[in-house]
């Protein structure tokens, strides 16, 4: 059973999540882009094992899995009470997925994908420029200023504070 629901670039971006200091799609979220089951999905993936090493694609593990059911409430039921725990993918891992998963919609799909990872790389890239060249200005200025730049740097890290649109990072690890 095929599914052509297709997510908004906004909804793909928060399908991206930090585990283990890495940017993942889970193997449920792809399966729904790629219009294939989540079974499916993975048959590929254990049939072509040696295109995923650790650094493309990884288990979660049950303490990761179950802070992430906990502490997320983004995911269906269905989901939350699969017995099974997730694969997920890094940005190159999704790259390999169109080549194992070889359809006109994989590689689509994919490219979708590859342009929500630049997007969010240039949001995380835009403000480390920010603060970098606030640091600079600070140098070059009196003293007087200090507490504008202090301001500036406040709304900057409240700005950077609210993960949920990412993805979700589990505590403890990074």
């Amino acid at each position: 059973m095929e599914n052509k629901r297709t997510l908004s670039q906004e909804e793909l971006v928060q399908s991206i999540f930090i585990i283990r200091k890495k940017k993942v799609m889970f193997d449920f979220d792809l399966a729904l882009l790629y219009g294939v089951e989540t079974r499916a999905l993975k048959q590929q993936v254990k049939r072509n094992l040696d295109r995923f090493p650790a650094d493309f694609m990884f288990q979660l593990t049950k303490i990761e899995w179950t802070e992430l059911i906990t502490n997320c409430d983004k995911f269906p039921d269905n989901i939350r009470h699969y017995p099974l725990r997730p694969l997920a993918f890094t940005e190159h891992g999704v790259a390999m997925l169109s080549s194992v998963l070889r359809s006109k919609r994989a590689i689509s799909v994919n490219i979708v994908i590859m342009r929500a990872f630049v997007q969010l790389r240039q949001m995380l890239e835009s403000n480390k420029e920010l603060v970098l060249r606030i640091d600079e200005l600070e140098g070059r200025y009196d003293k007087q200023f200090k507490i504008v730049f202090e301001a500036i740097r406040k709304m900057i890290r409240k700005e950077n504070e609210p993960r949920e649109r990412i993805g979700y990072k589990i505590p403890g690890t990074g």
